[in-house]
């Protein structure tokens, strides 16, 4: 999990703290790798590409529960009284503490997200009264043509039958 001569911890390399939840850990990761991207920092390439690295194998390493548990068991950093904290306070979600519940989970809409679901529901509503429309015009021409069809079968099966 480490690496040999490491003096960073993967906690420290990120900006956290070994309580913080996964929206923390990924935050930061996204935040740090913006910032040492090798194509956009202006740090020489060589240290960029080795604080990527860093930056890289401690998100992997901290973003995954298990590789985290094993992470955390050699800095002997125990999470256990935050876990049973948890457990004890909602046994239905047993995953709890990798997500912060004062956060939603849902974003608002875009304005574009917005005009799109406009211009949908806009276009919906003009399907209907195009169909509507073809409905009452058609529905006038074909009402006589029904009759003038029955009518004309009526005539010819009279024509055609024997007196």
């Amino acid at each position: 999990m480490s690496l040999p001569g490491r003096t960073k911890s993967y906690y420290a390399i990120l900006g956290l703290t070994p309580w913080a939840n996964e929206r923390q850990i990924r935050q930061a990761y996204r935040e740090l790798s913006k910032l040492y991207h090798p194509d956009t920092t202006r740090l020489p390439t060589a240290e960029a590409v080795n604080r990527f690295r860093e930056i890289n194998d401690a998100y992997a390493n901290l973003s995954n529960p298990e590789r985290r548990s094993a992470y955390d068991r050699s800095i002997q950093f125990s999470r256990l009284s935050v876990f049973q904290e948890q457990k004890s306070t909602d046994p239905l979600k047993p995953n709890s503490y990798y997500v912060d519940d004062d956060i939603p989970s849902e974003r608002p809409l875009s304005s574009g997200e917005i005009f799109a679901l406009f211009l949908l529901s806009l276009t919906f509503v003009a399907c209907l009264v195009l169909v509507i429309l073809i409905a009452i015009v058609r529905g006038d021409r074909l009402l006589p043509a029904a009759l003038s069809l029955s009518a004309l079968s009526v005539t010819n099966s009279s024509l055609l039958s024997p007196p």
